[in-house]
């Protein structure tokens, strides 16, 4: 892949290849986007301070979750209507994900069913969920248990959805909004059109079974319309209800990560969507340092990550694992499956260089000493 060398080249290269309304959809935050900017600065924030004179002449990626081992520290994070970018694109996550021996969580507004994806590949899948009805998000869960899904990961930080104005200015949305502007952006962007033409509208699969196809959920999915009543008692109710191992993503307040635990609940993912939820939230890696010292349960993060240093600073932070969302999606849509392996390729070569230049053998190695905020 001639001039790809980090997650800003398959971010450019995406530009090129998706309309403005697709690439705006994936892109863009809430409110004004400042968040979108903060997640990046606070990485920036930490610099490295690097051991010296030590025997780093082999270094191992290899990390561990649970009672599970992962050969590197990342997993695919969950992202919605990954159709519009690439026919299959979930797939192709999925498979990606499996080869590199790290886990894909599937979103529950993937293109593809929990059932296809379960059959896409042999890797470790999570299943994300948003609770829109209850019973729907019941039935759900159900179908990613009996299709062999590891972990349920619960989304939590969409009471309501955020105000994506580049989205509204778009007229994104399902069935998607024909204008004379979408029809030549469509047009200027011919690969992409002709695997649209191709393949047709892409669609939300897991609502397309007997139970979802009331026009209460209907609605409530088109307008991402989520059951804002989902409440403590609730997140107890799906701890019952779910048997394998369960998270909870869209934590960022110390004591919200402690009642957690206390609840059953397996993990936490610290998140702000990524910004794209409400503009100025905190950052997830400023918390971090304190919430995993709180915790006796693993802190996984996400939002902001876009280099294989990032995943080294998260980890020296207090974090298991750290999640890849956007240059993921930035991958699949400019080079495909080839792409998503040639992106994990990069991230491990930028996680193993980072480790060498701390001085740093194995991922137990890292420690908050080896950071200092600036």
């Amino acid at each position: 892949m001639t001039g790809i060398y980090n997650a800003h080249d398959f971010q450019r290269k995406a530009r090129q290849r998706l309309p403005r309304m697709i690439y705006d959809f994936i892109e863009g935050g809430a409110g004004d986007e400042s968040g979108l900017d903060a997640n990046l600065a606070a990485f920036r924030a930490w610099q490295f301070l690097p051991h010296r004179l030590r025997d780093v002449s082999r270094r191992d990626l290899t990390a561990q979750l649970w009672d599970r081992s992962y050969g590197l520290p990342i997993y695919i994070a969950p992202t919605g209507f990954n159709g519009a970018l690439r026919p299959g694109a979930d797939a192709m996550l999925a498979r990606a994900a499996a080869r590199a021996s790290i886990p894909f969580a599937l979103s529950t507004a993937s293109s593809e069913s929990i059932e296809e994806i379960a059959r896409a590949g042999d890797g470790d899948k999570w299943f994300q969920l948003y609770v829109l009805h209850r019973e729907i998000s019941a039935a759900m869960c159900c179908r990613a248990r009996d299709a062999g899904y590891s972990t349920l990961m619960l989304t939590v930080d969409v009471p309501l959805n955020g105000y994506r104005e580049r989205d509204m200015r778009n007229g994104f949305g399902l069935p998607p909004r024909y204008t004379p502007r979408s029809i030549w952006d469509g047009i200027t962007h011919p690969g992409w059109s002709l695997d649209y033409l191709r393949h047709g509208v892409p669609k939300l699969k897991n609502f397309e079974t007997t139970e979802t196809q009331s026009a209460e959920v209907q609605a409530a999915l088109m307008k991402r319309r989520m059951d804002a009543s989902f409440d403590w008692d609730a997140l107890a109710g799906l701890r019952d209800l779910w048997p394998g191992k369960l998270m909870v993503k869209g934590i960022l307040r110390k004591d919200d990560a402690r009642r957690c635990a206390d609840l059953g609940v397996d993990a936490v993912i610290l998140s702000n969507h990524g910004g794209r939820q409400l503009d100025d939230t905190v950052s997830p890696v400023a918390v971090l340092p304190e919430i995993a010292a709180e915790l006796k349960i693993p802190v996984l993060i996400d939002s902001g990550i876009r280099r294989g240093a990032d995943v080294v600073k998260s980890l020296c932070l207090g974090a298991g694992l750290a999640g890849i969302g956007r240059p993921a999606l930035y991958a699949v849509a400019a080079e495909g499956e080839a792409g998503i392996d040639r992106l994990i390729a990069i991230l491990r070569d930028e996680m193993d260089r980072a480790l060498a230049m701390l001085g740093v053998a194995a991922l137990s190695e890292l420690e908050a000493s080896l950071m200092r905020c600036v």
